[in-house]
């Protein structure tokens, strides 16, 4: 990005030193043939003489230089000077034009690529403030993701943040981006898109595209909860309805609350993970406070057996010690 940033200056620079260049012989040419006629024509008859003898337009001469003494001396130097500095100009704006849509090409075409090579990632539709923060906490914890928003400046301030972000801009609801975005080979969707009706049918494309994986979306209005999940998503997530339990817990259960806290915000990318455990491998006989050990990390599992959850949790190294 800062090498791309610098390219962008270079060039952008180049044209302001073009145009100034322009802009000067033009002022010049302008004062030079007001000087030379003695005030007797105007500032823009004077203008309009170094535009044609520049450009080399050829009408006839709004200025007759023949009865000045070096007029056309003055009037060869500022057609040398002018078409070159002209030719300056075009040369640089056709370069500006054709490297940036050259460049733009070749990485949108890396892109493509990059993404066809993904498997077993993730798809964030709508880079909000809620698809954001998604795609942040899977860059943390070391999970590929691919971005897909149609507003190319929304997406634009998260890739500030992370050049190496890969993205699609395109509608999330549209079959052709998704299958664009990986969702063949995709292990989840992230249906977050601003409104719940383009959650659902994101939901609904994603499902019937690759049935396999697994779609969260988000739901502002719990009354959509239900058709979003007869669309096809597995977990519907309201965070106004969370946010309010979260604020909750956050008086009533203070405790819980900051332990979860560490487990989902830890900088130090420290997360509470699920893992499938074979038939036969779980320990029958809980963990005792005699076996802990305290430069080990704690450990936390919550079995799913037959439809009841069971839960034991291992307090911290630092409770341990």
């Amino acid at each position: 990005m800062q090498a791309k940033n610098r390219d962008e200056f270079r060039v952008i620079r180049n044209l302001v030193f073009a145009f100034a260049a322009l802009m000067l012989v033009l002022g010049i040419g302008t004062l030079g043939y007001h000087a030379l006629g003695d005030g007797k024509h105007s500032w823009l008859d004077c203008f309009y003489m170094t535009f044609i003898t520049i450009s080399t337009i050829g009408y006839t001469e709004v200025v007759d230089v023949s009865h000045y003494e070096y007029g056309r001396l003055f009037t060869i130097f500022i057609g040398i000077t002018g078409i070159g500095v002209l030719g300056y100009v075009l040369s640089t704006f056709t370069a500006f034009m054709l490297e940036r849509d050259l460049n733009e090409s070749w990485r949108r075409r890396k892109m493509h690529q990059k993404i066809a090579q993904l498997r077993d990632h993730y798809i964030v539709c709508g880079v909000g403030l809620i698809g954001s923060n998604v795609a942040h906490e899977l860059n943390a914890t070391g999970r590929s993701c691919v971005i897909v928003d149609s507003n190319m400046q929304t997406m634009q301030r998260y890739l500030d943040a992370h050049p190496g972000q890969l993205y699609l801009n395109g509608d999330a609801t549209d079959n052709d981006v998704l299958l664009a975005a990986g969702v063949m080979h995709a292990r989840g969707v992230f249906a977050v898109a601003h409104d719940d009706s383009m959650n659902l049918v994101i939901s609904l494309s994603a499902k019937q595209l690759n049935p396999n994986l697994r779609v969260v979306a988000r739901c502002h209005d719990v009354k959509n909860a239900e058709k979003t999940r007869r669309a096809g998503a597995d977990e519907i997530v309201s965070p106004d309805f969370t946010g309010g339990l979260r604020i909750v817990s956050a008086m009533v259960r203070p405790n819980v609350v900051s332990f979860l806290d560490d487990m989902l915000k830890s900088e130090a990318s420290v997360r509470m993970e699920e893992v499938s455990v074979p038939s036969g491998a779980v320990r029958k006989t809980p963990l005792s406070p005699a076996s802990w050990q305290p430069r080990q990390p704690h450990i936390g599992r919550a079995p799913r057996r037959r439809g009841l959850d069971f839960q034991s949790f291992l307090p911290s190294c630092a409770e341990g010690r």
